[in-house]
């Protein structure tokens, strides 16, 4: 992916974190390191394929780290990069906002 396959730096911003789940898998771990079960759990309704799909394609911006202890039974934990945490700003305005005005709309 390079700088010249998009518009403006925003379209590069929502083609990282664009979908339903990336930006809800940022928020959670924003609180901390997360077991794939513990992020399918606080996910409702995202089925183990979509969270392995978008685990993966995060990991590949490098957004996330994967860190897999090597143990039995397998212990896989997944913790947001620099790069993943320098979009904390972004998520929690986009919260403030829906607080605010996010009562106007019909979901």
């Amino acid at each position: 992916m390079s700088k010249k396959d998009f518009g403006c730096p925003v379209e590069i911003t929502l083609h990282l974190i664009s979908g339903r789940w990336k930006v809800l898998i940022i928020h959670q771990l924003l609180e901390g390191s997360k077991r794939f079960n513990q992020l399918q759990r606080e996910l409702r309704g995202i089925t183990q394929r979509t969270l392995t799909k978008q685990l993966r394609e995060m990991e590949a911006h490098e957004l996330l780290i994967r860190k897999d202890y090597n143990e039995i039974p397998p212990r896989v934990e997944y913790s947001l990069s620099p790069l993943g945490m320098s979009l904390k700003n972004i998520l929690m305005a986009m919260s403030e906002w829906g607080e605010s005005y996010g009562g106007r709309f019909e979901t």
